[in-house]
């Protein structure tokens, strides 16, 4: 793609250990939407499936509610304290988090403790989440060289998508060797015991990476990181990125975590072939992320995006209603293909984006805030909307939801400037 992919083995080992931890983070993220439709019945039962599920995404949604807090308090934190702080303080509340859902009592052991205690610990992770974005975006965007800096930025999602592959891997093989009355018993417990272990691992790991030069040529006396600052100075920019954000957040999770959901409570798929299906359009995903990256860096960054808003709004309708209609995992998993290709030109390049935006003593926070205000009232309540919807009866307003929000992030990339030549990232 033009420029040499060359870097420093310092620089490398940190971009790879920050990735490496964002992938935990993600994973314990993701393993309770992938796990939701076993513990659902034991945390609230009595219910239909689709109430079962409605009640797992009500808490799932106070997550992305505490993402804003946590973008405001690590993204502050980061540009005070550095990068390498906020990503160790991240990972810490994962950890806390996980091993809260691994160990968390049941109702028919607790009562209403035990949703109480599964609320805690979403909580939790909605504050790691949410500082994480934010610093892991901008240590790896400040770390990766200016030549080359689309392609290994876009490893920021690539651990994303990894995170969520991983949560997946890990369903497929409890699937092979344990019943659904296990799985639904005990073992969704186990995914959230492999995290917690991860995340302290991870924990360990970070604290020996080195700082970005961004954070440490600061002048002493720089202005503080506040939210009144970054709205007094910054305010258009953080608009387009909220809604960028919640374009972008909105469909990463409607084909990736929903549509595990949708083809088990929609389409009629058992609960092992939508897992399989979402674990194959995961491993396509995964690898689109470098490709689009180093597109970026030849051809720029809004035309990637683009691709998204544009074609992403388009393909929604269509994509959701040949879905309905088909029988088929293989046809099923083609179409789903369609949509995350398209998305590549987002995800793999937004942090990027986002980092280049702001000057370097607001540049976690002005990354993490209105990023995490974008996916908590879009992304955040997306199964909220789309279970609600298909109660009501009327499904397919949620696929014309879908390409709406999609297509605002295409309105925000208009009126963005073309990064890749007036980046503030000026460290090399």
């Amino acid at each position: 793609m033009g420029a040499k992919l060359s870097i420093p083995r310092q620089r490398l080992v940190s971009i790879i250990g920050g990735s490496a931890g964002n992938l935990v983070e993600w994973y314990d993220w993701f393993a309770y939407a992938s796990f939701a439709i076993y513990f659902a019945p034991v945390f609230f039962p009595k219910a239909d499936p689709t109430a079962q599920l409605l009640s797992t995404a009500t808490i799932f949604a106070a997550g992305f509610v505490m993402r804003p807090i946590g973008a405001w308090v690590m993204g502050r934190f980061a540009d005070g304290r550095g990068r390498k702080a906020g990503l160790t303080l991240s990972v810490a509340l994962m950890f806390s988090g996980s091993l809260l859902l691994a160990v968390a009592p049941t109702y028919a052991q607790a009562g209403l403790l035990g949703p109480a205690v599964l609320l805690l610990a979403r909580v939790l992770q909605g504050l790691s989440l949410g500082g994480e974005y934010g610093a892991s975006a901008t240590y790896l965007s400040e770390m990766a060289p200016k030549e080359n800096r689309g392609f290994w930025a876009s490893f920021q999602y690539m651990t994303l998508c990894g995170g969520q592959l991983c949560a997946i891997a890990v369903a497929v093989v409890l699937q092979g060797f344990l019943s659904e009355a296990q799985l639904t018993t005990w073992g969704w417990r186990i995914p959230f015991v492999i995290g917690a272990g991860l995340a302290l691992g991870v924990y360990l790991l970070r604290r020996n990476l080195g700082e970005t030069p961004s954070f440490t040529n600061q002048a002493v006396d720089r202005p503080a990181s506040t939210a009144r600052l970054l709205w007094r100075d910054h305010r258009r920019e953080s608009i387009l990125v909220a809604m960028l954000s919640a374009g972008g957040g909105l469909s990463a999770y409607t084909y990736t975590s929903y549509m595990q959901k949708y083809l088990f409570n929609t389409v009629g798929f058992d609960k092992a072939t939508a897992t399989y299906i979402i674990a194959v359009a995961l491993l396509w995903f995964t690898a689109m992320q470098p490709l689009f990256g180093a597109l970026a860096d030849r051809f720029g960054r809004k035309p990637m995006l683009l691709i998204f808003g544009i074609g992403g709004a388009l393909a929604a309708v269509p994509v959701f209603l040949t879905l309905e209609q088909t029988t088929s995992p293989v046809i099923a998993t083609l179409l789903i293909l369609i949509p995350l290709t398209l998305q590549s030109g987002y995800s793999a390049n937004n942090a990027l984006v986002k980092a280049e935006l702001f000057p370097a003593h607001i540049r976690g926070l002005g990354v993490a805030l209105p990023y995490a205000i974008g996916n908590a009232l879009f992304a955040g309540t997306l199964e909220m909307v789309a279970l609600a919807l298909k109660g009501a009866g009327v499904e397919w307003l949620f696929y014309i939801y879908v390409a709406l929000v999609i297509a605002m992030a295409g309105v925000a990339t208009l009126l963005l400037p073309e990064t890749r030549e007036r980046s503030l990232i000026t460290e090399d």
